[in-house]
């Protein structure tokens, strides 16, 4: 089969002047794509900030032969995504998919956590992604195309000690996620997400020895394949690190039903509403309420 390849396509890459975000804007323009390379240049922790990262890396791309823009607009506002988006209009005359990769870090104990803590992750990781997504949306929409790539985290799936507003954040997103992939069908908008777990400056004190074999760059061809013209799925999310790849679902158990229901009886079928065993994936609201018809109607 012929190799993936990207020639015509532009790419915005948030938070691309360094781990994740770089790895991905290497190899699509190894493979044609046009990129914007966003960065503010901060901190882990979103402090400061400098456009020598986004330039660094449009530098290397340049070696390689591609094409690429840098821009320092943060994500965090109305005004940073729109800036971000039209960087690329005015640059390469289009968008065709968003990678919303931009992230900080401000980890605390929940019981210790306080605003200045909880709004900036907010801000960059959730409200980033819809800042930098809704003009991008705009262009998609009129040219009946468009991949987005949201980057969520097992932090939010799955829960991890310290990280409630991190975890909520991403958790956030594959809600968002979810919602993209139903408004974009109909014009040929694919939106998923990746949870990858990859050593970057952002997760090397976490990961320890471990982080050796989570090299970034192994997360990278699952947003290559995601991010191309003939990946049809839509509306999912894949775990990635170290090589492996598996797709993270939110599943419904069969339950319990009683048209009287009381708490005695859920008290007394707890242990039937949790298990396991026949399972279903639904799609979205319109698969569930499904379910409940076909259980009700009894």
């Amino acid at each position: 089969m012929a190799d993936i390849g990207f020639d015509g396509k532009v790419a915005i890459i948030t938070g691309a002047g360094g781990g994740l975000g770089r790895c991905h804007a290497l190899e699509l323009a190894k493979r044609g794509c046009r990129i914007v390379v966003n960065d503010l240049g901060g901190s882990v922790s979103g402090e400061g900030g400098s456009e020598g990262p986004a330039h660094d890396v449009v530098r290397e791309i340049e070696a390689l032969g591609g094409e690429a823009v840098a821009d320092a607009s943060s994500v965090a506002t109305p005004e940073g995504g729109e800036a971000i988006v039209q960087a690329a209009l005015d640059a390469f005359g289009t968008v065709d998919i968003v990678i919303n990769n931009a992230g900080i870090l401000r980890d605390k104990s929940f019981h210790n956590m306080t605003p200045d803590l909880l709004e900036p992750v907010l801000d960059v990781h959730l409200k980033g992604a819809f800042y930098v997504t809704q003009p991008a949306w705009k262009v998609m929409r009129e040219k009946n195309y468009g991949r987005v790539i949201n980057t969520a985290s097992n932090a939010g799936i799955l829960g991890n000690f310290g990280q409630a507003n991190y975890g909520a954040a991403k958790m956030g997103l594959w809600g968002f996620t979810k919602v993209l992939a139903q408004e974009g069908a109909k014009h040929n908008i694919k939106a998923n997400a990746i949870a990858p777990v990859a050593k970057t400056r952002m997760t090397e004190q976490l990961l320890g020895p471990l982080g050796d074999k989570l090299e970034p760059e192994l997360v990278t061809p699952v947003v290559v394949w995601l991010a191309h013209e003939d990946c049809d799925v839509t509306g999912e999310a894949y775990s990635i690190a170290g090589g492996q790849v598996s797709r993270f679902f939110v599943g419904r158990t069969p339950g319990y039903y009683k048209h009287d229901l009381t708490a005695e009886d859920v008290r007394d079928h707890f242990a039937e509403i949790r298990a396991e065993d026949g399972y279903s994936v639904p799609g979205g609201i319109n698969d569930e309420l499904r379910l409940l018809l076909d259980v009700l109607k009894d």
